[in-house]
């Protein structure tokens, strides 16, 4: 009886180490994906801003000026 008792207590600390593990690689997952969508908005940013020079420079037309860092996270924020 007692190799069953046993038997199950490594189980439950087994499911318990897999179950952390998991948590862990999520967390991990998560990073990944946050400084990746931080990488894609960076290049979309930079782009954007190639074009409305090339935009510029092709029509003579200054460039109207970008919002505050502030108010464009307020107005993505709003758009998810």
């Amino acid at each position: 009886m007692k190799i069953k008792h046993a038997g199950v207590a490594v189980l439950l600390a087994t499911a318990l180490f897999v179950i952390s593990g998991c948590d862990q690689a999520e967390k991990a997952a998560q990073q990944m994906l946050d400084k990746t969508a931080e990488s894609a908005k960076q290049a979309i940013d930079d782009t954007h801003k190639a074009a409305e020079q090339a935009l510029h420079d092709a029509t003579g037309r200054p460039v109207e000026k970008e919002q505050p860092e502030q108010e464009r996270q307020e107005s993505s924020s709003h758009t998810i």
